[in-house]
C-alpha cells in the first residue's frame, strides 16, 4: 500500500475514535456525577520495507478528568455530593463493591437505598436498608436517619451510615457502566474525612463548548484526511497514465 494512503487512511480512522471519546462525553454532560474521559494522539513510525520515513497518529484513552462538577442545588434530603475528593461505595453489576460521585439516591419500595442508575449503595455492613419511615435524613458523614412511622420529627434513628473512600485516583480504573473500581481488584477502605453534603447533587465536569469546539476540530481533520486519500487516488491515477506505453 501506498505509505501516504496509510498515512491518510489510519489518520481519519484515529480521528474517528477521539469523535467517539468527545461525543461520549458531550452525551453525559447532563449526567449526574460524571467523569470527562481523556484522550491523546500519539505519534508511530510506519514499519516496513525501506526507510523509516512517515509517521502516523494513534489515539487513546489516557484516563479521565476527576476536577470536581459544579453543584446544584436541589433541596432533596437524599441528594448528596461528595464535597473535594471521595466516592460513594455502591454494588456494581457484577456484585463487587465499586464507586460513583453520583449522589442521586432514593429508596426503593423493597426498602433498599439505591442511586439513579439502580447500584445499591453501600455501608459498613453491605447494602443499606431503610425501614418504613415519615422521613429519611443523610448526614454530612454519611450516616443515614429515619424518623419511623408514627414518631415526632424530633425522633430520629440511624439505621446505617454510607461508606465513603478516597482512594489515590491512580489506583482507580473507569468500568464500561462508568462506576470505578481499584485496578487491583481489591476494596478502598472507608474514609472519615469524607463529607457528603445534602440537599446537592454534583454536575457532569464536561466542558459542553470547549466539547463542541473540539468536535468541529476533529471534523475538520477527518475531512483533510479524505482529501488526501483522493489526491493520493489522482496522483497514482496520473503516474499510470505516465507510464503507459505510447
Amino acid at each position: 500500500m501506498n505509505k501516504s494512503l496509510y498515512v491518510a487512511m489510519t489518520g481519519a480512522q484515529e480521528l474517528l475514535n477521539a469523535q467517539a471519546v468527545n461525543n461520549f462525553n458531550l452525551a453525559n454532560a447532563n449526567t449526574v456525577g460524571f467523569k470527562a474521559e481523556l484522550s491523546a494522539f500519539q505519534s508511530q513510525a510506519v514499519l516496513g520495507s525501506g526507510y523509516p520515513s512517515r509517521v502516523y497518529a494513534t489515539n487513546n484513552t489516557t484516563g479521565w478528568n476527576s476536577a470536581s462538577g459544579s453543584m446544584i442545588t436541589t433541596g432533596r434530603p437524599l441528594d448528596v455530593a461528595v464535597q473535594g475528593p471521595g466516592f460513594i461505595a455502591v454494588q456494581g453489576p457484577n456484585g463487587k463493591e465499586a464507586y460513583t460521585r453520583n449522589g442521586d439516591l432514593h429508596v426503593e419500595a423493597s426498602g433498599m437505598l439505591v442511586t439513579s442508575t439502580g447500584q445499591l449503595v453501600l455501608g459498613d455492613s453491605g447494602p443499606i436498608s431503610v425501614p418504613p419511615s415519615s422521613s429519611v435524613k443523610i448526614g454530612a458523614d454519611g450516616t443515614v436517619s429515619v424518623v419511623p412511622l408514627g414518631q415526632t420529627p424530633d425522633t430520629l434513628a440511624a439505621v446505617g451510615r454510607i461508606k465513603l473512600v478516597n482512594p489515590p485516583v491512580a489506583s482507580l480504573v473507569r468500568q464500561p457502566d462508568g462506576l470505578f473500581a481499584m485496578a487491583n481488584g481489591s476494596t478502598a477502605p472507608a474514609d472519615a474525612s469524607v463529607k457528603l453534603a445534602s440537599g446537592v447533587l454534583e454536575s457532569s465536569n464536561v466542558d459542553v463548548a470547549d466539547a463542541m469546539v473540539h468536535m468541529i476540530d476533529l471534523a475538520r481533520s477527518f475531512d483533510l484526511q479524505v482529501k488526501v486519500m483522493k489526491s493520493d487516488k489522482s496522483n497514482s491515477a496520473a503516474a499510470s497514465q505516465l507510464l503507459q506505453p505510447g
